[in-house]
C-alpha cells in the first residue's frame, strides 16, 4: 500500500485542503503518540493510526461507515432546502470528506440512517436488487386493528404501482404497528397506511437488516461508527 504524507492523511480525513492541512502541522496543531509533529512530509503507518488535531483525538479511517438516529425536522440532503441538513449533526470533517446519506428518510421520519463516504458501499446499500429489509414503527391516528394488519400483509394498491404492495406487519400496541419492507418505494409506509384507511402521525425506522437502533444504543440525534461486524448485519435476510 502506498504511504501517504501527513498532510495528505489529514486531507483525506476532512481537515481541509492540502495547504490548510500543512499549516495545521506547521503550527503544531497535530500530535502522534503524544508528540507534536511539524514535518508534513512524514509518512506514518496508517494502520491503527491515532492522532490529535487541536487536542481532539482521531483515528485514521480509509472510509467511514456511520449509523445515526435521525431526529424529526432534519433533511437527508447535502443541500437542505427548508430544514437543517443531516450533516449538521456530525463533525465538520465528515462534510469535507464527502460523507453522504445512504438513501433517505423524510424530514419528519425519525430513526436509523446510514451515512458513508464509500461510493461502492452507498451504491450496494441503495440497490433495490439487494432486498435488505427495513423495519418501521408507525403511529396511527386511529386504533390499529387486526383488519389493518391483515390488509398490509395481503397487500394494498397504490395509485402509481402496477401491483398491490405487501409487507410483514404486526400490531405493537393500540396505535402502533411494525411494518417490515424489502422495497424502497417513495413514502411507502405512509402511503400503504393511507391506502388502508389509516393516517400515519409518526414514523420511525428501527432497523436495517439485522442492524437495530436498540442494539446500537443510539439516542435521538446521536451517531456511531460501524465496524465490520455491524456492517455485516446489513446483508439481506
Amino acid at each position: 500500500m502506498k504511504k501517504l504524507s501527513l498532510d495528505k492523511i489529514l486531507q483525506t480525513q476532512g481537515f481541509g485542503t492540502r495547504r490548510e492541512c500543512r499549516n495545521l502541522i506547521l503550527h503544531g496543531a497535530v500530535s502522534i503518540a503524544d508528540e507534536v509533529v511539524t514535518d508534513y512530509q512524514m509518512t506514518p503507518d496508517t494502520a491503527d493510526l491515532d492522532f490529535t488535531v487541536d487536542g481532539a483525538s482521531w483515528h485514521y479511517r480509509e472510509h467511514v461507515y456511520i449509523a445515526l438516529n435521525k431526529p424529526a425536522g432534519v433533511e437527508c440532503s447535502r443541500r437542505p432546502a427548508v430544514h437543517r441538513g443531516v450533516l449538521s449533526l456530525l463533525p465538520d470533517q465528515f462534510t469535507l470528506r464527502d460523507v453522504q446519506p445512504v438513501g433517505r428518510l423524510d424530514h419528519d421520519t425519525t430513526g436509523l440512517l446510514l451515512l458513508s463516504d464509500d461510493g461502492s458501499f452507498i451504491h450496494a446499500q441503495s440497490s433495490p436488487k439487494r432486498h435488505v429489509t427495513k423495519t418501521y414503527v408507525a403511529t396511527t391516528q386511529d386504533p390499529v386493528t387486526p383488519e389493518l394488519v391483515a390488509q398490509l400483509q395481503a397487500g394494498v394498491k397504490l395509485a402509481d404501482e402496477p401491483a398491490p404492495l405487501a409487507a410483514r406487519a404486526r400490531q405493537l400496541d393500540s396505535h402502533q404497528v411494525e411494518i417490515i419492507l424489502d422495497q424502497g418505494k417513495y413514502h411507502q409506509v405512509r402511503r400503504m397506511l393511507a391506502a388502508a384507511g389509516h393516517h400515519c402521525v409518526a414514523l420511525q425506522r428501527t432497523a436495517i437488516g439485522g442492524l437495530t437502533l436498540e442494539g446500537l444504543g443510539l439516542v435521538e440525534g446521536a451517531w456511531c461508527y460501524l465496524d465490520d461486524a455491524k456492517t455485516g448485519l446489513l446483508s439481506p435476510e
